[in-house]
C-alpha cells in the first residue's frame, strides 16, 4: 500500500482548473492540463513514493516482480503488463473523433505495420501495440460526448429538419436504406469529400443549424454541437460525421462504455476514465493528426441505436460497480455520506489503484499499516498486499473513492 506520484499530460484541449483543483494546486494553471495518468503506461508510468521519500517507477517494479504485484491470474493473462490505465480526463475543448480496434484487429494491424517497417512512433502508425483499447468514462462533472451512431431513422429526420440543399442527395442514401449498410455508405461519402466541396457544404450546414437552434427545434443540442465544432474545425469532414452520432450529457456518477468500433468524441467535462493499456487509435476527424480512412472503415461498427448510459450497480449501500465485458479492467466507486460513513473492505486477487476524488480517507490493514489518502491522491495495492479497510476522516463523513482493478479472468 503505497502512494503514487502521477504524470499530468498537457494537451491543448485540457482544462486550466479541473486537475489542478483536484490536486490542490493554484488555479488557473499556466497551460491546459488534460489528463492525470495512474498506472504503468510506458509513456508516463506512475512512481511509488516510499516512506523515506524515495521513488520507483511502477513499470520497473512490475517487470522485476510481476508475481508479487500482479498476482497469478493477472500474469497468466497479461504477463508483466498492467492491463489497465486509470485517468482523470478534463476536457475544455473537443477531442478528436476516434474509434479503437478489437483484439483481433489490433493484433493483425500491429503485425502488418511491423512487417511494413513503420516505426512505432511514426505519425502515420495506426497500431503501435497489438492490444485492443476498450474504455469507460464516469462523469465527475456534467460531461458532454458524442458516442455511437444514432438510430438511423432519427438521423434521417434530423437531416430532413435541416434540409441542406447540397446534402439532399446524401440524405437520400440513408433514407433509402436506414440500416448499418446505409450508414456506412453515407459516412464513407462524407468522410471522403474533397476539401473544395466541404468549403461549399459546411457553411450551408452551419446556417441551417443556426435556424434550427433559433426555432428551438427537436435537435437544437445536436445543432449547437455542430456549430461549435464547425467554428473550431473549419472544413473538417468530422463536423459532418458528428451529425450521425448520439449526443450525450452525463451527470456525475453516470458512465459510458466504449467497445471496439464505437465512434466517439469527448466534448467537455471532467471524468474518471479507465481503459486498456493501449495506444491504438483510428481517428476520423476534428484533428490535424493522421486520418487513415480505409483502416477506419475496417474498424468502425455501424450498428445504430441509443447509447447506453451506465448508472452502475449498487452493492452494499455505498459501493457502485460499473460492469462491462472488458477483460482488462473493472471500475467501482465508493461514496460516503454522514448517513453512511462505515468502513468498506477492498480486497482483490489482482492489483488495484485507489483514487480519492472527494474528502479524505484513512486506509488500514489487519497488520496495523495505515495511510491517509487526500483528495486527488492515489495509492497502489499490489496483488499480494492484505485487504484494505477504507473509511472517511473528514468531519462531515463525506468522501468519494474510485477503485480500478483488472477485469474478470476468462
Amino acid at each position: 500500500m503505497e502512494l503514487l506520484r502521477n504524470a499530468v499530460r498537457p494537451y491543448a484541449w485540457g482544462s486550466r482548473t479541473a486537475i489542478a483543483d483536484l490536486l490542490g494546486r493554484p488555479v488557473p494553471t499556466p497551460h491546459p492540463e488534460a489528463e492525470l495518468w495512474m498506472g504503468a503506461h510506458p509513456g508516463d508510468p506512475s512512481r511509488l513514493v516510499r516512506s523515506d521519500g524515495s521513488e520507483e517507477s511502477l513499470l520497473s517494479l512490475l517487470d522485476a516482480d510481476p508475481a508479487h504485484h500482479l498476482g497469478p491470474e493477472c500474469t497468466e493473462r497479461w504477463g508483466t503488463r498492467l492491463p489497465f490505465l486509470l485517468k482523470v480526463l478534463a476536457a475544455n475543448e473537443p477531442l478528436s473523433l476516434q474509434a479503437h480496434p478489437s483484439p483481433e484487429q489490433a493484433a493483425e494491424g500491429f503485425e502488418r505495420e511491423e512487417r511494413a517497417g513503420i516505426p512505432r512512433n511514426a505519425p502515420n502508425r495506426n497500431y503501435p501495440d497489438p492490444t485492443a483499447k476498450p474504455e469507460l468514462i464516469c462523469a465527475l462533472t456534467e460531461f458532454h460526448a458524442l458516442a455511437g451512431f444514432r438510430e438511423a431513422q432519427r438521423t434521417v429526420r434530423l437531416l430532413g429538419e435541416l434540409d441542406v440543399p447540397s446534402l439532399r442527395a446524401h440524405t437520400g442514401l440513408l433514407a433509402a436504406q436506414p440500416d448499418p449498410d446505409g450508414l456506412r455508405a453515407l459516412f464513407t461519402t462524407w468522410i471522403t469529400l474533397p476539401e473544395h466541396y466541404l468549403r461549399e457544404v459546411l457553411p450551408e450546414l452551419l446556417d441551417a443549424c443556426v435556424r434550427h437552434v433559433r426555432e428551438h427545434g427537436e435537435f437544437a443540442l445536436e445543432c449547437r454541437t455542430v456549430l461549435e465544432l464547425g467554428e473550431a474545425y473549419p472544413n473538417d469532414a468530422g463536423v459532418l460525421a458528428s451529425l450521425l452520432l448520439n449526443r450525450l450529457v452525463l451527470q456525475p456518477g453516470e458512465a459510458i462504455y466504449l467497445p471496439a468500433g464505437n465512434l466517439h468524441a469527448y466534448l467537455q467535462g471532467t471524468g474518471v476514465e479507465i481503459l486498456a493499456n493501449s495506444d491504438n487509435i483510428l481517428r476520423c476527424g476534428l484533428t490535424p493528426k493522421h486520418v487513415d480512412v480505409p483502416e477506419l472503415l475496417r474498424v468502425l461498427d455501424f450498428t445504430s441505436g441509443d447509447m447506453r448510459v451506465h448508472k452502475g450497480e449498487s452493492l452494499d449501500g455505498n459501493l457502485t460497480v460499473y460492469q462491462t465485458p472488458a477483460e482488462e479492467f473493472r471500475l467501482s466507486r465508493v461514496d460516503w455520506s454522514p448517513a453512511n460513513a462505515t468502513a468498506v473492505r477492498l480486497d482483490s486477487p489482482g492489483p488495484q489503484i485507489l483514487l480519492c476524488t472527494r474528502g479524505a480517507l484513512l486506509l488500514s490493514t489487519a497488520d496495523g499499516a495505515e495511510l491517509e489518502l487526500g483528495k486527488g491522491q492515489s495509492v497502489w495495492l499490489a496483488a499480494s498486499d492484505p485487504a484494505v479497510l477504507a473509511r472517511p476522516v473528514c468531519p462531515d463523513g463525506t468522501a468519494q473513492l474510485f477503485r480500478a482493478a483488472a477485469g474478470a479472468h476468462r
